[in-house]
């Protein structure tokens, strides 16, 4: 059994899930520096924002491929922490005035999948086999 294997059978299907998903949404997060940015009067999120996103976005790729390949709980808990902040990020759109209905529906979506990947990654893994 190579090492890859050896360090992929110890996550569980849970942590692999969440993984996946947090790869999706590190993806959706790499593309926010390719937003049309706005001018300074109009509305949108302020350039600040689009490039924590992009950069946030690769952390979590990044943190995704170590805890695929290693089974490492601290990559674990950097593709969490990184989820969180970019959520973090995001929840303006509630609060300010003249965001569209569907921007404000496509970020509570990504907000509610972003609290479901950061319960499966964090997940306890699947207990290492025995040997008797």
């Amino acid at each position: 059994m190579s090492r890859t294997e050896a360090a992929s059978s110890s996550l569980s299907r849970k942590n692999k899930v969440g993984l996946a998903l947090a790869r999706v949404l590190g993806l959706i997060d790499m593309t926010s520096v390719f937003t049309p940015w706005p001018d300074s009067d109009a509305p949108g999120p302020p350039v600040s924002v689009l490039v924590a996103g992009t950069v946030l976005g690769v952390i979590t790729l990044f943190a995704v491929v170590h805890t695929w390949l290693t089974a490492n709980r601290t990559g674990s808990r950097v593709v969490a922490g990184s989820r969180i902040l970019s959520a973090i990020t995001s929840l303006p759109a509630f609060f300010v005035t003249g965001v569209p209905a569907w921007a404000v529906a496509v970020v509570a979506l990504l907000v509610v999948v972003t609290i479901v990947v950061i319960a499966l990654v964090l997940s306890r893994p699947a207990p290492e086999p025995t040997t008797t």
